[in-house]
């Protein structure tokens, strides 16, 4: 990638959007189940898995289930989306409850 390349792209996610959200880490083998929130929801799973791979997940019940089951026994679903015009005042505050509904309604882990 040359200068200009690298320059654009670094301008175009500079530029980007938040994206606030909820979202699901699910392990397919045991059925557990965690509920987070994210700023950027749309890019949060590349986060968390390099966390994971590398052994330094924030989350140790998460981490451990990583560690047990393996990468392929994992999925990412984004479970739900602020509209982009949101009043930024609330917007903390109604992610935290729609993080607290999604928990209790899939009985998962709510990640801080």
């Amino acid at each position: 990638m040359d200068r200009q390349a690298r320059r654009a792209a670094v301008a175009a996610y500079k530029e980007r959007k938040p994206a606030w959200g909820v979202y699901a880490v699910i392990c397919n083998a045991t059925g557990q189940v965690w509920v987070g929130r994210s700023r950027h929801v749309d890019n949060q799973q590349n986060g968390i898995w390099f966390a994971l791979r590398m052994g330094g997940g924030r989350f140790p019940a998460l981490q451990a289930a990583w560690n047990e089951h393996g990468e392929d026994a994992f999925r990412f679903e984004e479970l739900d989306r602020l509209r982009e015009d949101y009043p930024a005042l609330g917007r903390d505050d109604e992610l935290k409850k729609r993080q607290a509904l999604w928990a209790a309604r899939l009985e998962a882990h709510a990640l801080p």
